[in-house]
This record gives C-alpha cells, sequence and structure tokens, in this order.
C-alpha cells in the first residue's frame, strides 16, 4: 500500500461510522481506532533502534473540539499519521520559534511517514503562537501541530 492510498484510507475511514478497521497486506498491517487509546501500526520487520512511549492519542472528536475552542488563534494540523520533527537534521536549528511570522509556502516542520520526509509547510501568512507538539514525537491524522494568528 502506498502512501497516497493510506492517506486516503484514513480520510475515509475518519468520515466512515466504523470505529475499528485492520487491514494486513503481505509484510505491512495498519489498524486504526476512533475514540480510544491509540493503536500500534506496524510496518515490515521491526527497528533494533529504541523508540520512544507513544503520546497520548488525539481523536477525531478531541480535534474537533480543540479547534471550537480556539479563540484566540487557528490550528495547522498534521495532514498524516507520523513522527513530527521541527528541524530538518538533530544538529540544525528548528524551522520555526514561538513569535516567529512565516509566510505562506514556508516549511514549518517535517513529519516522517514510512521513512519519507514529508515537508509541512504554512497555509497562509501567520505568526506561530504555541507549537503543540514535541520533536520526535508521534503524530496522528489531524492532530493539531501550531497554533497560528493570520497576518
Amino acid at each position: 500500500m502506498d502512501f497516497k492510498q493510506i492517506k486516503e484510507l484514513i480520510k475515509i475511514f475518519d468520515k466512515s461510522g466504523l470505529s475499528r478497521l485492520k487491514i494486513k497486506e503481505e509484510n505491512f498491517e495498519i489498524a486504526m481506532q476512533k475514540g480510544g487509546e491509540a493503536v500500534p501500526v506496524q510496518t515490515e520487520a521491526v527497528s533494533s533502534q529504541p523508540q520512544a512511549a507513544p503520546a497520548p492519542a488525539i481523536t477525531s472528536e478531541n480535534a474537533g473540539e480543540q479547534h471550537a475552542h480556539s479563540a484566540k488563534g487557528e490550528y495547522i494540523t498534521s495532514p498524516m499519521v507520523g513522527t513530527f520533527y521541527r528541524a530538518p537534521s538533530p544538529d540544525s536549528p528548528p524551522f520555526v520559534k514561538v513569535g516567529d511570522v512565516v509566510s505562506k509556502g514556508q516549511t514549518i516542520g517535517i513529519i516522517e511517514a514510512m521513512k519519507i520526509f514529508n515537508e509541512i509547510e504554512a497555509e497562509f501568512d501567520c505568526k506561530i503562537l504555541d507549537i503543540l507538539v514535541e520533536d520526535g514525537q508521534p503524530v496522528e491524522y489531524d492532530m493539531p501541530l501550531f497554533l497560528v494568528e493570520r497576518v
């Protein structure tokens, strides 16, 4: 299953009335669940590197509540499931800091999904009010990453 198929599957699952979904295909397996704890995703062989414990999952219901409760800004959310990084490499400075003003299309972070690094770009000119996830933290689809204010 390629990245576009996974992204489309997540969108369809999010809009469906299903609460659980599990798919196995040769060396690939994905499981999704709404309204509960995060379900581990397993792909190919297990890495020998130690992994950080996953952060609590934000369900689509919680994310919707967070969107509605933000009176002082808007959220830039994760377009996919993966691991969020604030900088292009561990020894590089972060793309953005709190207080930075960014332009539409400017890279503000990276999400690694299935060993592919995907740049997250600002969708509009804005000021970074808060960074809601830690460097190296697993993120879910539509999870708020940044609190921003349009400029």
